[in-house]
C-alpha cells in the first residue's frame, strides 16, 4: 500500500519522533509500566504506522467485506443489514422455571434461545441416577426424555427463532429431541434452526466433560453433522468452540489455533465419511471468547476468518463461499468477572462486547455481573442484554463494516496473530503426518494442547500475583464493604423432587417394548457403520431416556479415562 521510498521516510520520521519528541518526555515523565502487553502477554508497540504493516496487499490480506478472504466480515453490509443474534444463555431448576426465564428473554427483546443444562444431562445421566444427587437442576436446566423438551419450549414456535444447545457428550440426544419436538410440532425439519456446540475435540482439551475416547466421540459428531445435511440444513450440528479453551487459561492465539485444528479435524472426518465439502461445510459454526484486551480480541477475529478461508479452499477444495466463511457465536469472558465489586462486572462485558461487534461476530452472550456469584438473577439478565440493544442501537458501533480496519495497529495484530496461530496449526498438523485430525488426536492423547494450555494459565496468574496484570478490585483498587448484589436462590431439592416425579410417570406411561426395540436399534448402529442419529430420533419419540442411550455408548466403547501426564 505504500512504495518503499515512502516506508524509508515513515521510519526514519518515527524514529526522529522518538529521539526528539518521546525521548525528553520519557525522561522527565516515564511511562506507566516498563512493559505493555495484551491479556495474552502479546507485547504492543507504542505507536503503528504504515511501516508496521508494509507487506500487506489489500486485495489479498483485506478485500472488501463479503467476498474473500472475509477479513472483513462475512456479509457485505453486516449490522447494517441487521444485527447480531442477541442469545443470552439460560437455564436452571426444571423445565417450566427455564420456559418462564425464555419468555421473559424474548420479551425483553433477545432474538435467539440459549439452552444450559445441568451436569447430568451434559454428562448424559437421568435425574434419578445416583450420580445425580446434588446435580439435577443445580447449573442449568435438567433434561431426562422428550417430555421435558416439550415442556422447556411450551409455547415457543421453533420454527421462528434460532436455539442454540451447549452440550457435547450427549449432544446427539438433545439433537434428537429438538428434532422431535419439530416433528410433533408440525415444523417442518427443513425450518428448524439452532446450534448444537457438539464439540467432542475441545472437551478432551479443556472442558473435560466426556463420556467415550475421542475416536468414537468423533465419529458421533460425524453422524450428526451428516444428518442435519439431510434433514435439518438451516440447523448447526457443531459450534467448534474455542470458549471453553480460553476459560481453560489459554492466550488468544491458542484459543483461535486450536479451535481451527478442531474444525479442520471434523471437514477432514466428514470428507473421509464420503461427504461433499461444499454440502456439510456451510453449516458448521464457531464459537469464540471475548477478553479485556479488545484490540487482540479484534485481530483474533479477523485472522480466524482469514485463515479459515484460505485453509478451506487450499487444503479442502472447498469452492462455494458459504464453505469459507468462518462465521461464529461470541461470548463475553467468564473468566474474566470478580466476585469483588461485581458492578465492575458490567463495565467489562461492554468492552468485550464491543471487541466482537468490531470483530464481526454473528451472534453474541454478554455475561451477568452476578455470574461470579450464582446463575444470573433476572434484573443482571436484563442488564446484559440491554448492553447489547445499547451498543447495537446507541452506539454507532454496528453502522460501520468493519470499522477499525485499515489501523495500523489492528492490521499489524491481525498479522502477527494469523503468524502465531499458523504456526499451531503447522505443528499439530505435522503431529498427524499430513493431517489435523491425527495431529488432534495425537495432541490429546499425549497431552500436547493440556502442556501448552496449561503453561499459559500459570504464566498469567502469575503476573497477576505479581500486579503486572491488573484485576481492578481484586488486586488493587480494593476495597473493604461487601458489594455482594441479590443472586437468584434456586430451590434444589425442590427441582430435583419434581424432575424425578415426572420421569417415573413419563416410564410408567410409555411402552417399554417400542422403547426396547429402538435401544436396540442404537446398539446395532453403533456396532456397525450405520448413522445412529434416525435411531435416536425415533428413540426419544418413544421416550426413552437420556440415561437409558447413553448408558448404551458407554457399553459399547467403554468409559474414557484421562491418563495423560500435564508436567513437561
Amino acid at each position: 500500500m505504500y512504495d518503499n521510498e515512502e516506508l524509508s521516510e515513515i521510519r526514519t520520521a518515527k524514529s526522529d519522533w522518538e529521539e526528539s519528541t518521546v525521548a525528553p518526555v520519557l525522561d522527565h515523565y516515564g511511562e506507566r509500566k516498563e512493559r505493555f502487553a495484551t491479556v495474552s502477554n502479546l507485547e504492543v508497540e507504542r505507536l503503528y504506522t504504515p511501516a508496521d504493516v508494509a507487506d500487506l496487499d489489500y486485495d489479498e490480506d483485506l478485500g472488501f467485506p463479503g467476498e474473500e478472504p472475509y477479513t472483513r466480515g462475512p456479509y457485505p453490509t453486516m449490522y447494517r443489514g441487521r444485527t447480531w443474534t442477541m442469545r443470552q444463555f439460560a437455564g436452571f431448576g426444571t423445565a417450566e422455571e427455564t420456559n418462564e426465564r425464555f419468555h421473559y428473554l424474548i420479551d425483553e427483546g433477545q432474538t435467539g434461545l440459549s439452552v444450559a443444562f445441568d451436569m447430568p444431562s451434559l454428562m448424559g445421566k437421568d435425574s434419578d441416577d445416583s450420580l445425580s444427587d446434588g446435580e439435577v437442576g443445580k447449573e442449568g436446566v435438567a433434561v431426562d426424555t422428550l417430555r421435558d423438551m416439550e415442556v422447556l419450549f411450551d409455547g415457543i414456535d421453533i420454527d421462528e427463532v434460532s436455539t442454540s444447545f451447549t452440550i457435547n457428550p450427549s449432544a446427539a440426544v438433545i439433537y434428537a429431541m429438538y428434532v422431535a419436538l419439530a416433528d410433533r410440532q408440525g415444523v417442518s425439519r427443513d425450518e428448524v434452526r439452532g446450534t448444537l456446540q457438539n464439540d467432542m475435540m475441545k472437551e478432551f482439551i479443556a472442558q473435560k466433560e466426556w463420556v467415550v475416547p475421542p475416536e468414537p466421540s468423533l465419529r458421533v459428531v460425524t453422524d450428526t453433522i451428516e444428518f442435519a445435511v439431510a434433514e435439518t440444513p438451516k440447523f448447526k450440528p457443531v459450534s467448534i468452540s474455542g470458549y471453553h479453551i480460553r476459560e481453560a487459561g489459554s492466550t488468544a492465539v491458542q484459543e483461535l489455533a486450536f479451535t481451527l485444528a478442531d474444525g479442520f479435524a471434523y471437514v477432514e472426518d466428514a470428507i473421509d465419511r464420503g461427504l461433499d465439502i461444499d454440502a456439510f461445510a456451510p453449516q458448521l459454526s464457531f464459537f469464540f471468547n471475548s477478553h479485556n484486551s479488545i484490540f487482540e480480541e479484534i485481530a483474533k477475529y479477523r485472522a480466524g476468518r482469514r485463515i479459515y478461508a484460505r485453509i478451506m479452499d487450499e487444503w479442502y477444495d472447498a469452492e462455494d463461499p458459504r464453505s469459507k466463511q468462518m462465521k461464529f457465536h461470541t461470548q463475553t469472558a467468564g473468566q474474566s468477572l470478580t466476585a469483588q465489586q461485581p458492578l465492575n462486572n458490567i463495565v467489562r462485558v461492554t468492552i468485550q462486547a464491543l471487541a466482537g461487534v468490531f470483530g464481526g461476530t454473528q451472534s453474541l452472550h454478554t455475561n451477568s455481573f452476578d455470574e461470579a456469584l450464582a446463575l444470573p438473577s433476572e434484573e443482571a439478565v436484563r442488564v446484559a442484554l440491554r448492553t447489547q440493544q445499547i451498543i447495537a442501537e446507541e452506539s454507532g458501533a454496528a453502522d460501520i463494516v468493519d470499522p477499525l480496519g485499515g489501523s495500523f495497529a489492528i492490521e499489524a495484530l491481525t498479522d502477527e496473530t494469523e503468524k502465531r496461530t499458523m504456526r499451531y496449526i503447522e505443528e499439530i498438523r505435522e503431529m498427524g503426518e499430513g493431517s489435523v485430525r491425527d495431529g488432534v488426536l495425537r495432541g490429546i492423547s499425549e497431552g500436547y494442547f493440556h502442556r501448552e494450555i496449561q503453561d499459559a494459565s500459570y504464566e498469567y496468574q502469575e503476573r497477576v500475583d505479581r500486579g503486572e496484570e491488573v484485576v481492578v478490585g481484586v488486586n488493587t483498587f480494593t476495597i473493604e464493604e461487601d458489594t455482594s448484589p441479590d443472586v437468584l436462590h434456586v430451590d434444589e431439592q425442590a427441582a430435583a423432587e419434581h424432575q424425578k416425579k415426572r420421569l417415573k410417570e413419563v416410564k410408567a406411561e410409555r411402552d417399554d417394548e417400542t422403547v426396547d426395540r429402538h435401544l436396540d436399534s442404537i446398539r446395532e448402529a453403533i456396532r456397525g457403520d450405520e448413522n445412529v442419529m434416525p435411531h435416536i430420533v425415533e428413540a426419544v419419540k418413544a421416550y426413552a431416556t437420556m440415561g437409558e442411550i447413553m448408558d448404551i455408548f458407554e457399553a459399547e466403547h467403554g468409559r474414557y479415562q484421562e491418563t495423560v501426564g500435564l508436567a513437561r
